[in-house]
This record gives C-alpha cells, sequence and structure tokens, in this order.
C-alpha cells in the first residue's frame, strides 16, 4: 500500500519518501535489530508470532518492488478509471491488485524464504521454545550431539533438514501457478 500511495498520490514529499524506505535496505539487519526490538517490545510483541511476522509485513523491499512495478503501468489506465467513476481505492482493488498478483506471489514467496530462514531475530524476540523457528531447532539439535562427548546421531538431523525444506517448497509449488498466469496474462 505504501508504494500504491508513492506512485499514485501526487503529493511533494513522494520522491524523499520512497528514498527514505530504500536507503533503510542499505543499512545492515544487525544495525537495524536493536530499535526494531524496541518497537516490538513497546508495542508488547516479544514472544509472539506477531512480533515474528511484522518486520517482514513492513518491509522495503516490498515497497521498492511494488513501486518499480506500479511505475511500469500505463497512466492512462488510471485515467480510464477516473473517467469510469473510480475513486483511489477502487482503482487499487479493481486494477492493480489482480495485475499485481504475480508481483504478491514473488513478494510472498521472498519475504516466506527470508523469514523463514532467519536465526537471529527469532533468537532476540523469544523466549519460549513454543516460538522457536526451524532454524533455532536445527541448531538446537546439531550442537546437542557435540556435548559431553556423545556421538552425534547424522541419520535424524539430516531428517529433519529433508523435513524443514518442506514448508518452502510447498508454498512455492503453491503459488507457482500465479506466476504462469501472470506470465501469460501480461503477453496478451
Amino acid at each position: 500500500m505504501s508504494a500504491f500511495a508513492i506512485v499514485y498520490f501526487r503529493f511533494k514529499l513522494a520522491t524523499p519518501l520512497f528514498w527514505l524506505i530504500f536507503i533503510t535496505l542499505l543499512v545492515p539487519l544487525e544495525v537495524r535489530i536493536l530499535p526494531s526490538y524496541q518497537i516490538v517490545s513497546d508495542l508488547k510483541l516479544t514472544n509472539s508470532y506477531t512480533g515474528l511476522i511484522l518486520p517482514l509485513v513492513a518491509s522495503a523491499t516490498a515497497t521498492f518492488f511494488f513501486r518499480q512495478f506500479y511505475k511500469s503501468i500505463p497512466d492512462e489506465l488510471l485515467e480510464s478509471a477516473k473517467l469510469d467513476g473510480a475513486n483511489s481505492w477502487k482503482f487499487f482493488i479493481d486494477f492493480l491488485i489482480p495485475l499485481s498478483k504475480t508481483m504478491i506471489a514473488a513478494m510472498f514467496i521472498f519475504m516466506f524464504v527470508y523469514g523463514y530462514s532467519q536465526y537471529l531475530w527469532p533468537l532476540i524476540m523469544t523466549t519460549s521454545e513454543q516460538y522457536w523457528t526451524v532454524v533455532m531447532g536445527m541448531k538446537i539439535i546439531f550442537m546437542e550431539g557435540y556435548e559431553g562427548g556423545n556421538l552425534p546421531r547424522i541419520a535424524e538431523r539430516f531428517a529433519y533438514i529433508i523435513l524443514s525444506i518442506i514448508p518452502p517448497v510447498v508454498v512455492i509449488i503453491f503459488l507457482q501457478r500465479w506466476f504462469i498466469k501472470g506470465l501469460i496474462q501480461t503477453e496478451k
């Protein structure tokens, strides 16, 4: 939605606002993590799925890609929608969302895989085992065999790795039809 506002609402600070959002992509995660934690902590979202997911939903990466996509859509489409009586919200829902299905699928896959493979953010955000992620579980399983002189159980660890690959693969297979449909529609 922020990309929609930056592209289609002609206001004076749209370009500086976009660059401010874009510059946050250049700041390393390690620098952003403490302020992000402070915000999530102030909102009382630590030890919750919302606290783990919310920073991914408010993504500067998605804003950048959607802005570029919306800029590629001809202005004539907006003008014709306005002539037909559509307001900004109706234009967004009826025109841009259907055109953006491929981009939505791509961003969902990108953010899902990125969030699924994170270690540092869940480590800081959670203290309860209930909210541990797959990557945190992998670290625990791989480290427990090396403590106390125990021999590592390699077969169980590799089975865990294979099982951990299943959710991203399922998401990609499920959203692949959106890609194909989007590619076919853009060629027409």
